[in-house]
């Protein structure tokens, strides 16, 4: 039993033991990291160690040469210097950097036994700017162009774009050639276009992507010059032509070359009166336009590449009518009131109509003043609706006549009896009789 206890304990010591050691080398170990510099910049390579007991640190290049010993400097070569130096730590600065210098660098610290760490220095080469190659201009409208970027120098090989306008142009071929150094690398890449008039003046570019290039990428531009045939609009300087009225027609005319002067013509022949229609560059300018000027006026413009033309049909329309000043205001309606009085007399009279023209009110005073200041148009509404009062009053008269022309017949005492003779004498006879009871009745007319 005791036996083993002590080898328990044992076990326990040796493990702790080793535990403490594993910790002790740990701290004893060097720490680096992997440097990226430019080409032409500055590297700086930094050595650390947690805890240290007086052992001293070393770095050495790719070469196995040793640059800088704690604080002693190791290799002649001015552009190395140290930035720092101690116990926990060494630093070194690489200055105006090649791509020789480009390789794996130890740091050393001298304990038992020596314990190293490493560090890669990768140098970026600058690709140069970027020459764009292969136009000839300028080229025809339709032709195919092509373009060659190419850019020398990179490393690692630089990605190039196109872009047309501010388009990209994707799915480019591209290739990558090693160049005599080995490290570097010239790109190329080849842009097939077929060209158009919309392209003509448009700025093809060629863009360098790379990771030294972290403020802005190399750029080249290409301007395409594009011939092609003119093309020909007319604008005109109003809607509408009336009689009376200036009108300017603009030939607008756009080619590469620039078209040449224009040419008009009326009907197919040359313009029928030049002191009113003037040609002032590309323009027609038609003054006091009247019947005479209707026609198809027709407007050409040529270049080297070709010739093309615009019509337009004019029609010139009658000026606007301007209506005569009023010599007196027409009276309003409501400054006046007809009133019709219809008269019964006894069967068969006939009803009379007499108008009496009441005074205007202040209201009707008011609404002439405003009539004499209105317009033709009031003048004309006024009239109508004058002419509609006329005849409703013609018609109210004439219903009024016929209604009291036909009041409808009746019979009188002197006539009871006769109805029913079967001839003239008989019904005189027999209205004969009742003449005793005639004087005793008398008849009213309502």
């Amino acid at each position: 039993m005791f036996a083993k206890h002590n080898v328990s304990v044992f076990c326990l010591y040796s493990f702790l033991g080793a535990l403490f050691q594993l910790q002790g080398g740990q701290a004893q170990s060097p720490l680096t990291q992997n440097v990226t510099a430019v080409e032409g910049g500055t590297a700086m390579l930094t050595c650390r160690v947690d805890h240290n007991d007086n052992t001293s640190l070393q770095w050495s290049n790719p070469a196995q040469q040793t640059l800088y010993f704690d604080d002693k400097k190791a290799l002649r070569d001015n552009r190395i210097e140290l930035v720092r130096s101690s116990w926990h730590e060494l630093s070194i600065n690489i200055s105006d950097i090649t791509l020789s210098d480009e390789g794996q660098y130890t740091c050393s610290l001298f304990t038992m036994p020596v314990k190293t760490a490493k560090a890669f220095l990768t140098v970026l080469a600058v690709p140069q700017t970027p020459v764009i190659s292969g136009f000839k201009g300028p080229v025809n409208e339709g032709d195919a162009v092509e373009l060659t970027c190419t850019t020398t120098g990179s490393k690692p090989a630089a990605h190039l774009r196109w872009y047309k306008g501010d388009a990209e142009i994707h799915d480019v071929p591209l290739s990558q050639e090693p160049e005599l150094r080995g490290k570097t690398y010239t790109v190329r890449s080849t842009l097939r276009l077929q060209v158009h008039r919309d392209d003509d003046g448009v700025g093809v570019r060629c863009s360098v992507d790379h990771e030294s290039l972290r403020a802005a990428p190399h750029v080249a531009t290409q301007r395409l010059d594009i011939q092609y045939i003119p093309s020909v609009r007319i604008a005109l300087s109003r809607d509408f032509a009336r009689e009376g009225d200036e009108l300017r027609m603009d030939c607008q005319a756009t080619g590469n070359p620039v078209p040449e002067a224009v040419k008009w013509k009326k009907d197919g022949a040359e313009l029928p009166d030049p002191e009113r229609m003037v040609v002032d560059g590309n323009v027609l300018v038609i003054s006091a336009l009247n019947k005479t000027d209707n026609g198809t006026y027709h407007c050409e413009a040529a270049n080297t590449m070709g010739h093309d033309s615009a019509e337009y049909k004019l029609y010139v329309y009658d000026a606007p009518m301007a209506l005569p000043p009023m010599a007196r205001p027409l009276p309003s309606l409501a400054t006046r009131a007809i009133p019709v009085t219809i008269a019964a007399a006894a069967a068969g009279s006939t009803a009379r109509a007499s108008p009496t023209p009441s005074a205007p009110t202040g209201r009707g005073q008011d609404l002439s003043a405003l009539a004499g200041q209105s317009g033709p148009d009031h003048a004309v509404i006024g009239g109508v609706v004058a002419v509609v009062v006329f005849i409703t009053l013609c018609l109210i008269i004439v219903l009024g006549r016929y209604l009291a022309r036909h009041k409808g017949t009746y019979l009188t005492n002197e006539a009871k009896g006769a109805e029913d003779a079967p001839d003239a004498d008989t019904a005189i006879i027999n209205a004969e009789g009742s003449q005793a009871n005639a004087e005793e009745k008398k008849e009213y007319f309502i």
